[in-house]
């Protein structure tokens, strides 16, 4: 997530019909381009609370979310290492995103720790996309809907600006991430097409399953600052 690589966890909320759900899918060991994890979204319940930055579980303030600088670089890496089965990167590589492609990146923080991150960039072969790469949220403030408000913030970035499409790859066992970027689609009314892009054999040797790419149209938006 981008956000492919299934998480191996319970979903306790269906976003839809909230639902207890005890579903679990199997993590993969090998490396997808997309991945994400995270906990199920806040329900309408909660949808109150979640719009005034208040986590309608604790009821503690929400996270603040921000651009990542180099200086958050260690802790995106540890974040990223503690939210198996995402595939670790280089702490280079995250130093990379803090830095270079911080205007597509979102961290999220509270109490002065890192709680959230998604990282995202522009393919130079496709402009007019907004590829979401990684999405993790801590332990911590899971159950907040945390993933949801950092895609909603990387969509408004000024960086995103002139983007038409929002696109991910996901695994088809992997509940949580079609969660996420369906209710991304349906807060912008917007649908989720899905198509193939990375083939289980073609692309992974049979190693790792098939990841579908997920394609948001975005609309127009005044750009946060």
């Amino acid at each position: 997530m981008a956000s492919g690589g299934c998480n191996n966890l319970h979903y306790p909320y269906d976003i839809e019909q909230q639902q207890p759900q005890t579903g679990k899918c199997q993590a993969h060991e090998s490396a997808s381009e997309g991945e994400v994890i995270l906990d199920a979204e806040v329900n309408e319940v909660g949808l109150r609370e979640y719009s005034e930055g208040i986590d309608p579980v604790n009821r503690t303030t929400s996270p603040t979310l921000r651009r990542p600088t180099a200086e958050d670089g260690p802790a995106v890496t540890a974040l990223i290492a503690a939210s198996a089965p995402l595939d670790p990167n280089s702490a280079y590589c995250n130093l990379l995103q803090c830095s270079d492609f911080a205007e597509t990146c979102v961290v999220a923080e509270r109490g002065g720790a890192i709680v959230g991150w998604i990282s995202g960039y522009r393919p130079p072969s496709h402009p007019e996309r907004i590829f979401v790469w990684q999405v993790a949220v801590a332990a911590s403030a899971r159950g907040e809907g945390l993933g949801g408000r950092m895609l909603d913030e990387l969509a408004a970035r000024p960086a995103v600006q002139g983007a038409t499409t929002l696109t991910t790859t996901i695994t088809e066992a992997n509940p949580a991430s079609w969660a996420l970027f369906g209710a991304f689609a349906r807060r912008h009314g917007a649908s989720l097409s899905k198509s193939g892009r990375f083939e289980r054999d073609a692309h992974f040797a049979g190693a790792h399953d098939t990841e579908w790419q997920a394609s948001i149209a975005l609309r127009p938006s005044a750009p946060t600052t």
